[in-house]
């Protein structure tokens, strides 16, 4: 789900990098968002709502708001639609007030 041919566009190369989310092996490209290597990956659910439970995925995409919080490296809370992947990552889901998934 990652566009690499355009019509105008031209992209430079990229460093593709593992990482893991819940303990699934994941590609994405070094230095992009997180989120953006988790959309790529057809991953759209971050989290699910602490009362009914429901799906949310990426909202704001600017790190305003907390619908993509998720831990990373063991630390809780980050926003992944900013943080820059890097080489071995560990990524998990996290529910309610901090407790992982």
């Amino acid at each position: 789900m990652r566009i690499v041919n355009h019509p105008i566009l031209t992209f430079p190369e990229q460093e593709m990098v593992t990482f893991t989310l819940n303990g699934q092996n994941i590609e994405g490209v070094a230095g992009q968002p997180i989120a953006a290597a988790l959309y790529a990956a057809d991953i759209k659910v971050l989290h699910h709502s602490h009362k009914h439970h429901r799906p949310r995925g990426l909202f704001c995409a600017i790190g305003n708001c907390s619908s993509c919080l998720m831990t990373v490296d063991g630390i809780p809370n980050v926003r992944v639609c900013v943080e820059p992947l890097r080489a071995g990552m560990t990524v998990e889901t996290q529910e309610g007030k901090g407790k992982i998934v």
